[in-house]
């Protein structure tokens, strides 16, 4: 008899329990009939980084169109791809090793096994902290704001997750407890698995948990995507609604599983509450997601001024327009002007004039004046004495409705100064 008190015990009893029972029932989810590509001579391909990969490439595709509907350049993706999946792919296993330290630093532990990542072992809260650092090096280093670029991101990541889960089913690891339901995973025992809970027979069928997270965030993914066309206020809150939508479901899905049922580090008791590490984390994420989702709606804009600033990608003077901004400041720098306009700042009137070539001071428009003045002595030279008393009258009336004083040697304002009405 087993001692059903305990997390072990109950596990053990429901996989004898449940090993006569599924013995007749037809397995709607079979086995994996392999879990790689065998190549020439040592070389390998296995399911579960080729699941890995296709989830990464997703991500990418996904990330830069949404990125790009921003008016973002799709090249700030995949700068941040390198980063997101080199240090993303450090912390998945860092995370591994440090919760399942038995079989790495154990008494039977075998450290060479810490780099071998394509035997499975990715912490997925590891590897999105990590990466999460590597998205904000990314974003300091290229201009990008890292809450715009994080919504942007996170789309991509769940459903990249979706596909990534499907490795573990190649590999036959992270099943769930024994289960007499009609969708029941099969186990080929003569393929490398997870070993089995004690009690269990050939034809027993367990809960096919790859699955239900696979589904799960395959319908976070289309939540976020109609989050972040109607909802997009505030820089942050899709990323963290992801934080907190996947932190639920890893919660339940986390409460099915058997693996590692006995390391040491697998049961963790709180206020008497004995959880899975995996699950406690879980609601640890939950609620600081929750907190930081309560924090950003009580920051978002409330004036069209500052939503058009929340909705700014880039920080000012930076990105694919921050670039034709430094070139137009290059150009007017060479004429001794110095007007800048912020990437996505609307001009002032001053600014616009300045980019557009027109007077913009009293100086500017003197200049603009001489010009004016000399053509208009040429034409009075050339008409009859009334076309000469005309053009003067009109110069004269030009500089008083300028309302300036003409003093002698002071030159006049040209005519763009003036009040006259524009077309």
């Amino acid at each position: 008899m087993f001692n059903t008190s305990t997390p072990v015990g109950a596990l053990q009893a429901a996989a004898e329990a449940t090993a006569s029972a599924t013995a007749q029932i037809s397995a709607a989810f079979p086995s994996p009939p392999t879990d790689g590509i065998d190549l020439v001579g040592p070389l390998r391909i296995g399911f579960y980084g080729l699941a890995i990969g296709l989830g990464i490439l997703v991500a990418y595709f996904v990330s830069s169109r949404l990125w790009k509907s921003r008016g973002g350049s799709p090249e700030n993706v995949f700068d941040a791809l390198i980063w997101a999946v080199l240090l993303g792919i450090v912390g998945g296993r860092l995370y591994h090793v440090i919760t399942s330290p038995d079989a790495y630093f154990g008494e039977d532990g075998d450290l060479s096994l810490i780099p071998q990542v394509w035997l499975g072992g990715l912490g997925i809260v590891g590897a999105v902290a990590l990466g999460a650092v590597g998205v904000w090096f990314a974003c300091r280093r290229y201009g990008m704001k890292f809450g715009a670029f994080a919504d942007v991101i996170v789309p991509g990541v769940i459903l990249a997750q979706a596909i990534g889960r499907w490795g573990n089913y190649f590999n036959q690891e992270l099943y769930g407890a024994p289960t007499n339901l009609p969708w029941g995973l099969a186990i080929d025992t003569t393929q490398r698995h997870q070993a089995p809970p004690l009690g269990a027979s050939e034809s027993t069928l367990y809960h096919p948990t790859f699955l239900y997270e696979s589904i799960w965030n395959l319908i976070g993914f289309f939540l976020l995507i109609a989050l972040y066309r109607r909802f997009a206020v505030k820089q942050g809150l899709i990323a963290w609604t992801y934080v907190a939508y996947y932190s639920l479901g890893r919660f339940w899905i986390e409460s099915l599983r058997i693996d590692e049922i006995n390391k040491s580090t697998q049961w963790i008791n709180i206020f008497g509450l004995e959880w899975r590490l995996n699950m406690w984390m879980s609601v640890f994420l939950f609620v600081l997601a929750l907190g930081m989702l309560i924090w950003l709606w009580t920051r978002r804009p409330r004036t069209d001024a500052a939503l058009a600033e929340e909705l700014e990608i880039y920080r000012p003077g930076q990105g694919p327009r921050g670039s034709e901004d430094h070139a137009a400041m290059a150009a007017r720098s060479e004429s001794g002007d110095t007007v800048l306009v912020p990437a996505g700042a609307q001009p002032t009137p001053s600014q616009d004039a300045a980019q557009t070539g027109e007077p913009t001071s009293p100086t500017a428009g003197n200049h603009a004046g001489d010009h004016a003045a000399d053509e208009a002595g040429d034409h009075a030279g050339d008409a009859p004495g009334t076309a000469g008393d005309s053009a003067a009258s009109e110069t004269g009336g030009s500089a008083g409705s300028a309302g300036q004083n003409i003093e002698p040697g002071e030159e006049s304002a040209g005519p763009d100064e003036t009040n006259s009405p524009k077309s």
